[in-house]
């Protein structure tokens, strides 16, 4: 991440924080930062307020400030001042919080954050009366928004430019002395810092980006983390009966790869906890294969592994977050790629298990790569939870938009804990029914089952989720259709422009809370 955060605690921070910033700062107790960083909230008696010391640092009171920037207190909103402290002129950001809930102060975090991500410093006041899940929330915002991803030649060093040797951007927070600052963005940082390993696994062009290339990542991000790897090569799979990834992979010259990654916490909880297994879709590009997609439908697919990407960063944030429980995470990765060698519609593939599947349409390749790992973690690592995360159907997107993801479970304690989860972790999902009338969709006349509807069902997200559902052997399992939150066509609060990560911090909030549950 291109941002650090730190906390300052000062004596009457909380009541007034930068009035004891401005002290501190006059007797040297304190930095000077590039942005003095102030609230502004929608809920004073006569409108949008901000703190009163703001009347001595401006040219004008606060309350005018406010009035001339027409300020409501929105998430995010923000308008630029300069101040005076003492003597010296400093760039005042006045920054909405709205109801300061994590939600809120997650999208202020991410609009600092924005303005630090090529460097400089800010010192933030907006935090100083918040717990720590509040400062937790507003760090979280701080690192997401300053993300960036880019594969740029180096500039020719221009007058003025910015060289590799310069710091990168710092946001000094002023807290509470009631919260635990340090903790608070010792978590942030984690969690953050899986949302960009998922980003950036995400948004690495495919090129680059082979089913080979993406278990090394999974190795090395993982390595010291409590966590042992394993890479199915092209033979293993084969030999065991992975019918699905080996179909799915089969036009591609680079070879699908299964990576099993397995976490075992340091020290054992004191009661028993559950075994969950995480299912990432890893399909490193998506062409649709012989069932071809067209051009705009292919500019987007090096971000068809977005579930597979997060279930890898998950994994690399377990130990740092001290989660308890067993995890074992699987990213089915594949290219689905045409050629001679591609896999047809009307093929009739055998996956891992025995169950055959009769192929309608290659470009629905990820429910067959997912079938594949699903079944093994049944037969193989007897879970007591199985979820997995996927881009996989342009349906969810047309129902929920990008807000939220489709979440489709067999256990409705399992969809509460995920639903909870997301709320307050910012990765928000909906649970969408398990239509059993929909099933019959799915009979195939050649094989066990198609995997996609043989009639005019248009129910295209549920239809797939059925489809999984058959693999899960009756375990506890939801499903994460995350294809309209995955990727985000503008910045837009915490959420980068590509991949967004949707899902690591989800799944990271509810291992954490699993993890104090038993099994069962």
């Amino acid at each position: 991440m291109p941002i650090t955060t730190d906390v300052v605690v000062l004596p009457g921070a909380s009541a007034r924080p930068l009035a004891a910033y401005v002290a501190s700062l006059a007797s040297g107790e304190a930095d000077p930062a590039d942005i003095l960083c102030a609230p502004v909230q929608p809920d004073g008696p006569d409108g949008p307020r901000a703190d009163a010391a703001l009347d001595e640092l401006l040219p004008v009171t606060a309350a005018e400030a406010i009035a001339a920037y027409r300020l409501t207190g929105k998430p995010g909103e923000t308008a630029q001042a300069m101040a005076t402290i003492a003597g010296r002129p400093v760039s005042l950001l006045l920054l909405g919080v709205g109801d300061r809930s994590p939600r809120a102060l997650r999208r202020a975090g991410a609009e600092l954050g924005r303005r630090l991500a090529d460097g400089g410093t800010a010192t933030a006041s907006v935090v100083a009366s918040e717990d720590s899940a509040g400062v937790q929330a507003f760090a979280e915002g701080v690192l997401l928004g300053g993300y960036g991803f880019r594969l740029r030649s180096a500039p020719a060093d221009p007058a003025g430019s910015r060289s590799a040797a310069d710091p990168p951007g710092l946001a000094r927070l002023l807290v509470s002395p009631d919260a635990d600052g340090p903790e608070a963005l010792r978590r942030a940082a984690a969690v953050a810092g899986a949302v960009g390993t998922a980003r950036d696994l995400a948004n690495t062009p495919s090129a680059l980006k082979s089913p080979q290339w993406l278990a090394d990542e999974a190795v090395r991000l993982t390595a010291d983390r409590g966590v042992q790897a394993r890479v199915w090569p092209e033979d293993e799979l084969a030999a065991a009966g992975f019918g699905g990834i080996l179909a799915v992979g089969s036009g591609s010259t680079r070879p699908p790869r299964l990576i099993e990654l397995s976490y075992r916490p340091a020290s054992a909880p004191a009661g028993p906890a559950p075994h969950i297994v995480l299912v990432g879709k890893g399909i490193t590009f998506d062409s649709g294969g012989l069932s071809l997609k067209p051009n705009d439908g292919m500019k987007s697919m090096k971000t068809d592994m977005s579930g597979g990407a997060v279930v890898i960063a998950v994994l690399s944030a377990l130990a740092a977050l001290g989660v308890p429980c067993r995890v074992t995470g699987l990213v089915a990765a594949a290219e689905n790629m045409p050629s001679g060698s591609a896999y047809r519609p009307g093929d009739v593939i055998t996956h891992y298990g025995g169950r055959t599947v009769e192929v309608l349409n290659t470009d629905a390749e990820g429910r067959l790569v997912l079938a594949d790992a699903l079944a093994y973690a049944v037969r193989t690592l007897e879970p007591d939870q199985i979820i997995d995360v996927a881009t996989l159907t342009g349906a969810a997107r047309v129902a929920l938009g990008t807000t939220h993801a489709a979440l489709y479970a067999t256990d409705d304690e399992l969809a509460r804990s995920l639903t909870a989860a997301g709320e307050a972790s910012g990765d928000r999902v909906w649970r969408m029914p398990l239509e059993d009338g929909y099933r019959a969709a799915l009979d195939s006349e050649v094989a066990d089952l198609a995997h996609v509807a043989r009639d005019n069902t248009s129910a295209g997200s549920i239809v797939a989720a059925l489809f999984l559902r058959e693999f899960a052997g009756g375990r506890p399992w939801a499903h994460l259709d995350i294809a309209g939150p995955g990727r985000s066509a503008e910045n837009s609060g915490e959420l980068s422009k590509g991949a967004t990560g949707f899902g690591a911090r989800l799944l990271l909030r509810y291992l954490s809370s699993a993890a104090s549950e038993p099994a069962g």
